[in-house]
């Protein structure tokens, strides 16, 4: 049995493994796709603190690398259940159970895709998700943005302030954001909104160099973008363990700072969980924040 078992292998999950590990508590951490998550989509990421630049796929690496150092366990496969037992807790996944004193759930968050052919292999080659991120490398130069609530107001008015010209596309026949980001975003003279219409194919082969869009009426037209931001909402990657850990209205875990819930010897950290800002840097923090707090409980047990 582990001290303590993690579900999800981002940077709040392997970040928990490390500070468990140097808390010389058993540690396992259950990843079904990529250690690092979503941050190993980005070709180069500059708001690391440490790194001038450094890809995703660097940094989880060296991630990956530090933990295993530590000693922890990395299973990959899939958790589908947790179930309370009389020592802990059970993670059932698609590969076997796995036994822990305690669960730190750190999932994350999966952004929404447009659903399009090619759309997998140009995250990262003119496709992003965060213009915090991002943004700065279409400094000067024409990007989209798809989607029309607050998210993709705020992602669009932060583009304004780097990008030569901003396009907002949206498929409804108006934006869903606040009054206020919305006359914002009409007082800007390089972002031009474009309603009622939808995304119908990506262009370029290893890098994006535009898009096609289809208005109500049926009617084509192609953009041509440096960049596209997309914008269109989280996916919680939650469900499974709704039954143990309390969810909002939109499937991230409730839970206050210190990354509690109400059942003794379950955690969460990082973008699965209820937050205002969802960085690379945060969930890190989460990680931190829930290992040590698991590690305070299993003290407490003893």
């Amino acid at each position: 049995m582990y001290d303590i078992i993690i579900v999800g292998g981002g940077p709040a999950g392997l970040t928990a493994a490390l500070y468990a590990r140097r808390a010389n508590k058993t540690v396992a951490v259950i990843e079904k796709a990529t250690y690092g998550g979503q941050i190993t989509y980005s070709p180069k990421v500059e708001n690391i603190p440490g790194f001038i630049n450094v890809t995703g796929n660097e940094f989880a690496e060296k991630l990956t690398e530090q933990i295993l150092e530590q000693g922890a366990d990395l299973q990959f496969c899939e958790a589908t259940a947790i179930q309370k037992t009389d020592g802990g807790y059970t993670v059932i996944t698609d590969d076997g159970t796995f036994d822990g004193k305690t669960v730190i759930l750190a999932t994350g968050a999966k952004h929404r895709r447009l659903g399009l052919p090619h759309e997998e292999e140009l995250i990262g080659n003119g496709i992003s998700f965060c213009a915090v991120c991002d943004g700065a490398f279409f400094a000067d130069q024409t990007v989209g943005v798809v989607g029309g609530g607050n998210s993709a107001l705020q992602e669009a008015l932060q583009l304004s302030e780097l990008c030569k010209k901003v396009y907002i596309v949206q498929n409804l026949p108006y934006l869903t954001g606040e009054a206020k980001l919305c006359e914002q975003v009409n007082t800007k003279e390089n972002i031009e909104v474009i309603l009622g219409t939808t995304v119908k194919s990506l262009l370029g082969d290893d890098h994006l160099t535009g898009i096609t869009v289809q208005s109500e009426n049926g009617a084509e037209t192609t953009l041509m973008l440096d960049g596209l931001f997309v914008a269109i909402g989280l996916l919680p990657q939650n469900e499974p363990f709704a039954d143990m850990f309390p969810l909002d209205e939109s499937g991230y875990v409730e839970s206050d700072e210190r990354c509690f819930v109400p059942n003794p010897g379950l955690f969460v950290a990082g973008d699965c969980r209820k937050k205002a800002i969802r960085q690379v840097t945060t969930a890190a923090s989460d990680g931190a924040v829930a290992a040590l707090a698991a590690c305070r409980y299993l003290d407490e047990q003893v």
